[in-house]
């Protein structure tokens, strides 16, 4: 479904990913890991060119997005949900959901409405949806933004830390519809830092330091035995 080939990222004189290859299949749900400055944020911003890589290839699906074409037919089944929610906060809560299935998919407003509404639902959050952003907890802008993402109806989501910018007891909340979403046949790219997600929800985890991938395994092995040193003593400060 994603393939990344030789994938070189470089700010300035900063290299950020070092020939990174990685192959990510239909409905996996994987899960990315490491430090601070690892090179996770721009790995993922990489799968769906919101960072052009600086050399290397990415294409999902066959397509390849260095060429405008491709680029634009895959973003429409490719979403994105960030660290900081992205909420238009002149929009209502619904207003946020309909807004790209419109413009971007030519969806009718009342179907794009109804989609909406059902997705929202989902997330538990039907009742703001004539709500503004700013009358929202981070927790359930968080909620919102997931919700906006799937009524792209797409085949693939990418997550850049989703509860880093919550507080700790709003965190779960996001996390709980995270585990829903991992039940079904969407792929499902996420960089966190909650091990306890990772362990619950992964098919595969990767460990990247230094804008490599250092380590890979599915979860029952990557936390029981991890191979790498530099794994090792990092599961050793986040897993107390």
């Amino acid at each position: 479904m994603i393939k990344l080939e030789n994938i070189v990222k470089n700010f300035g004189d900063v290299h950020v990913l070092k020939n990174v290859n990685l192959l990510v299949k239909e409905g996996e749900k994987l899960v990315v890991i490491g430090p601070s400055g690892s090179g996770k944020s721009t790995l993922i911003r990489c799968m769906n060119y919101l960072e052009e890589p600086t050399s290397g290839k990415v294409t999902i699906d066959e397509y390849d997005l260095s060429l405008k074409k491709d680029l634009a037919k895959v973003r429409q089944s490719t979403a994105m949900v960030f660290q900081q929610f992205n909420l238009y906060p002149h929009m209502t809560v619904l207003e946020n959901l309909t807004l790209a299935p419109i413009k971007l998919q030519n969806v009718s407003k009342k179907e794009a409405e109804e989609s909406g509404l059902k997705y929202l639902e989902r997330v538990g959050l039907k009742e703001k949806a004539d709500a503004y952003p700013n009358q929202l907890s981070g927790g359930q802008q968080q909620r919102v933004a997931i919700a906006r993402a799937l009524n792209m109806h797409p085949k693939i989501m990418l997550f850049d830390e989703p509860t880093s910018a919550l507080d700790p007891e709003m965190i779960q909340e996001v996390l709980d519809v995270l585990v829903g979403l991992s039940k079904e046949n969407i792929t499902m790219v996420v960089v966190t830092h909650e091990m306890g997600f990772a362990k619950q929800v992964a098919d595969r985890v990767i460990f990247m330091d230094g804008g490599q991938i250092i380590e890979e395994a599915p979860p029952e092995e990557f936390f029981s035995s991890p191979k790498n040193e530099r794994t090792k003593a990092f599961l050793n400060k986040v897993i107390r």
